[in-house]
C-alpha cells in the first residue's frame, strides 16, 4: 500500500502512477484515495506548484545576476525585458525606460498598416507603385534598386520591411498606414503608450534628433510580439499573418544565432550607428518566452560583426536560453557567425 501522507510511494511516483497504483490495489486502497479530498487534496496540489514556483524564482535570479554582469561589462546603456509566457519568470531591467527603436520600430507601423486592411481602408491586392524619389538613402536596401514606376504587391512589400528590413519599404509602409501621426494616434488608442514613430512626423523633430525613427521601450516592444501571438494586437487573422512573417528574418547573426535553428521564433532586429536592438519570442521546450534588448549611447558604432552592441545581443539571448532550458544547452560565439571562415 501506498501511504501518500508519509511519502512512500509519491516520492518515487508521480501522482498518475499512484492513482493508477491505487484504482488496481485492493478496496482498501480506494478507500485510502476516497479520502483524499477537500483540503488536503488542495494542499497536496498547492505544494507541486509552489516548488516549480520556488525553482523558477532561483532560476531567475542567477540569470538577472548573469544579465547585470554583461551588462556592467558594456560601455553604453542597456534596457532588458524578458518574461516566460506563462508568468513563472519575469525580469526587467531598464525595461520602461524609452530608447531608440531602429528598425523594431517597422513592427508597430505593420501593425497599423494591417489595421488598415482589416478596416477596408486598403485593397490588399491593389499593386503598389514604387517612386524611386521616395527611396531611402541609408542602408543596403532592395527596394531602392527598383525602377521608378515598378509595382509590387502589399505581402511582398511587408515581407521586405519585416524580414529584410528594407528602409524604402518602410517608408512606404508608413505612408499607407495614414503617415507617422496616423501611425501614432492608432497606438495610442491600442494602448501602447510609449512606443511612437517620429520621422516625418509634424512636432516630432526633438523626438527625431534624440531617438531616431522611432521610439519605445523593452517591455512595450516585446509586449507587441505577445500580442501578435495572443491574437489581441489588430485581429486573429491578421496576427497571425504577421506573426508567421515575423518567423522570416534575414538579420539572424545576433541574438537569434544564440537559439537552436530547430526552435520556431518569431523575430525583429534593429541596428543605427549607437544603438543595437533585438525582440524575440521564442517557442522554448519549456514553454515560450520574450526577450527585448535595446542599447543606446554606446561607444562602439562600428559594423562588424564583433561589435559590442552585437555581441552583447548574442550574450543576453544565450544567457537566457541556457537558463531557461538547462537540458537542452547551446553554446555559440558571441562573436558572431562561425561559418563560413572569414
Amino acid at each position: 500500500m501506498i501511504e501518500l501522507m508519509a511519502g512512500n510511494g509519491l516520492k518515487s511516483q508521480s501522482w498518475h502512477q499512484a492513482f493508477l497504483f491505487l484504482l488496481n490495489s485492493a478496496p482498501a486502497a480506494l478507500n485510502v484515495l476516497s479520502q483524499i479530498t477537500g483540503m488536503a487534496a488542495l494542499m497536496f496540489l498547492v505544494s507541486g506548484c509552489c516548488t516549480t514556483q520556488r525553482m523558477s524564482q532561483d532560476r531567475a535570479s542567477s540569470l538577472r545576476g548573469e544579465l547585470n554582469e554583461a551588462i556592467e561589462k558594456f560601455d553604453g546603456e542597456v534596457g532588458v525585458y524578458f518574461r516566460k509566457l506563462d508568468d513563472t519568470c519575469e525580469i526587467a531591467i531598464r525595461a520602461e525606460e524609452l530608447f531608440p527603436t531602429a528598425s523594431l520600430i517597422k513592427v508597430p507601423m505593420t501593425m497599423a498598416l494591417l489595421a488598415q486592411v482589416e478596416g477596408g481602408l486598403l485593397d490588399w491586392k491593389t499593386p503598389i507603385v514604387h517612386q524611386a524619389s521616395k527611396s531611402s538613402k541609408v542602408g543596403e536596401d532592395l527596394m531602392a534598386k527598383f525602377m521608378d514606376g515598378s509595382q509590387i504587391s502589399l505581402d511582398k512589400l511587408i515581407f521586405l520591411t519585416q524580414s529584410v528590413s528594407d528602409n524604402t519599404a518602410a517608408r512606404l509602409v508608413q505612408d499607407l498606414a495614414g503617415g507617422g501621426a496616423a501611425i501614432n494616434q492608432w497606438l495610442a488608442l491600442q494602448g501602447w503608450e510609449q512606443t511612437r514613430v517620429n520621422a516625418r512626423v509634424e512636432n516630432r523633430s526633438q523626438d527625431y534628433q534624440f531617438y531616431g525613427w522611432g521610439q519605445t521601450t523593452p517591455k512595450e516592444m516585446a509586449g507587441m510580439l505577445v500580442a501578435l501571438r495572443e491574437r489581441r494586437a489588430i485581429s486573429p487573422q491578421a496576427d497571425e499573418y504577421l506573426d508567421r512573417m515575423l518567423g522570416k528574418a534575414y538579420w539572424d547573426d545576433e541574438a537569434l544565432s544564440a537559439i537552436p535553428s530547430d526552435i520556431h521564433v518569431i523575430s525583429k532586429q534593429g541596428a543605427v550607428n549607437a544603438s543595437r536592438s533585438e525582440v524575440l519570442l521564442v517557442s522554448a521546450p519549456s514553454g515560450p518566452y520574450v526577450l527585448c534588448v535595446i542599447t543606446r549611447n554606446q561607444t562602439d558604432q562600428s559594423w562588424g560583426d564583433d561589435n559590442e552592441g552585437f555581441q552583447l545581443l548574442r550574450r543576453i539571448s544565450q544567457l537566457v536560453w541556457n537558463a531557461m532550458e538547462p537540458n537542452h544547452p547551446y553554446e555559440t560565439s558571441t562573436k558572431g557567425p562561425e561559418w563560413p571562415h572569414h
